[in-house]
């Protein structure tokens, strides 16, 4: 039956949530027409809407929801700590178990720093924007306090992708982050994306790709000035990039040329950190040993919003004596340490340990891999299947040979993700049309064979139309 044209188009709750919420990453003039979909519940790696449709999450949400969208013990941290210290804060020295309890975790947990140090201190936030943040200026306290004022500039990659605030969205490296919001800022400077499939000339292989990469670092350092260049960010895998696994001695070649300019390496392992690669983190999957390691998502498994920073001894003796001078370090969020978000990422943390996280990831991610590869990789529209641990993509492409990409303009990202809708999977297409796959991490063998059929139907659904 038709509805009368009287009738209106949508539920109360999304013509409300239509009359007063902005959202993030939307179109809003077409979102005034399509309208929302709302989210009502979640339970293991599905989520389901107001009508009760089920949906698997390919992407964890937002790269995040580690253990589903659903746990009990987490829930019950989160209720014990609000019965017995619903808030406080970590200003003037002050600090509370749950505080000192995540900071003694993370740092038995982490990677090695550089020089194979281990880290020495953590600092928490509320997001990976915020922790990146913080991260640039700390280094900008710390070379003020040593005595290097000059040496400030921050480098990053185009498609990189480290967030939203001034500074860490001048560090980011994508378009959409830095149109119509007057970033980057001064100071700011971007290197190539180092995806071989992508921009690798033709014959050159991932050493020489990675070569030619360290020396278009070290060119910019060399024009820029060592003294005035302070620190690389880079993802260990790019994520909102385009998951970009980078090509082989990548990280080996960068970090000689970082070295030699005593220029600080910032790992953003806000996507890579909890088993993601397959590693704990993807600095050991890749063998970086950063200056500062920032981290958050999967640190309460989304639950609650935390994020870290973890910085090498050699940052919090200049931090140190930078605090001394100016009489303090005058940096802090009301939530920095906020003790539910961090009883909920104690418990997340002894989750990870009790199910040894990387095992489970190796062995499932090998399964995950071999299965995308499968079924995407000889599709007439895939381009490239590429990934590592539970992190993926599958690229669209015209052509296989000439590995050419579609016009934007045709925006079939965007379609095969509304399809995947239709069908049951929320997907996240990403630049040069590659579909995100970053599920939650206790994901089965048999959900990712149902997750990726979603996919593959949605796709045909796609070349049907094209």
């Amino acid at each position: 039956m038709t509805p009368p044209d009287d009738a209106p188009r949508f539920n109360s709750a999304a013509a409300r949530d239509i009359e007063y919420a902005l959202h993030p990453y939307t179109n809003h003039k077409a979102f005034r027409e399509s309208g929302p979909l709302i989210i009502q519940r979640g339970e293991g790696i599905r989520v389901f809407d107001d009508a009760g449709r089920d949906y698997i999450e390919s992407v964890a949400g937002l790269w995040c929801a580690s253990l589903g969208f659903a746990n009990q013990r987490l829930a019950d941290a989160a209720y014990r700590q609000m019965q017995k210290l619903p808030f406080y804060h970590a200003f003037g020295a002050r600090s509370h178990d749950p505080l000192i309890d995540l900071s003694e975790m993370l740092i038995g947990r982490a990677p090695l720093s550089s020089g194979g140090k281990p880290f020495s201190k953590v600092f928490f936030a509320n997001s990976g924007s915020e922790a990146n943040d913080s991260a640039i200026k700390m280094i900008w306290f710390f070379n003020n306090a040593i005595g290097r004022p000059a040496k400030k500039k921050i480098i990053g990659r185009v498609r990189g992708y480290h967030g939203i605030t001034v500074a860490s969205g001048s560090v980011t490296g994508q378009p959409a982050n830095h149109a119509m919001f007057d970033l980057p800022i001064a100071g700011f400077h971007h290197v190539s994306t180092p995806h071989h499939y992508g921009y690798a000339q033709p014959g050159e292989s991932e050493e020489a790709f990675a070569t030619r990469l360290a020396q278009e670092l070290e060119d910019l350092i060399l024009r820029e000035g060592p003294d005035t260049v302070a620190a690389f960010f880079a993802e260990p895998v790019m994520g909102a990039g385009g998951v970009i696994i980078p090509p082989a001695t990548y990280y080996e070649k960068v970090q000689a040329v970082l070295r030699k300019h005593d220029v600080l390496f910032v790992a953003d392992e806000v996507i890579c950190g909890f088993g993601r690669t397959g590693s704990y983190w993807g600095c050991q999957t890749f063998n970086i040993q950063p200056d500062i390691l920032t981290c958050a998502k999967q640190l309460s498994s989304a639950f609650l919003p935390i994020s870290a920073v973890m910085i090498s001894d050699r940052l919090y003796q200049g931090i140190a004596e930078g605090s001394d001078k100016a009489g303090t370090w005058a940096h802090g969020f009301t939530y920095s340490g906020h003790p539910v978000p961090a009883a909920v990422a104690i418990e997340t943390l002894k989750i990870y340990d009790e199910i040894d996280m990387p095992k489970l990831v190796a062995e499932r991610g090998a399964y995950l891999q071999r299965a995308m590869r499968e079924r995407f990789a000889d599709h007439p529209l895939v381009g490239e299947v590429r990934g590592v641990g539970m992190i993926g993509a599958i690229q669209l492409s015209p052509d296989k040979a000439s590995r050419a990409t579609f016009d934007p303009a045709r925006k079939l990202g965007t379609r095969w993700q509304a399809l995947g809708q239709e069908h049951g999977v929320m997907m996240r297409v990403l630049v040069n049309e590659s579909a995100a796959i970053s599920p939650p991490l206790i994901i089965s063998e048999a959900e990712i064979d149902t997750m990726l059929e979603r996919m593959m139907v949605a796709l045909e659904a796609l070349r049907a139309e094209i």
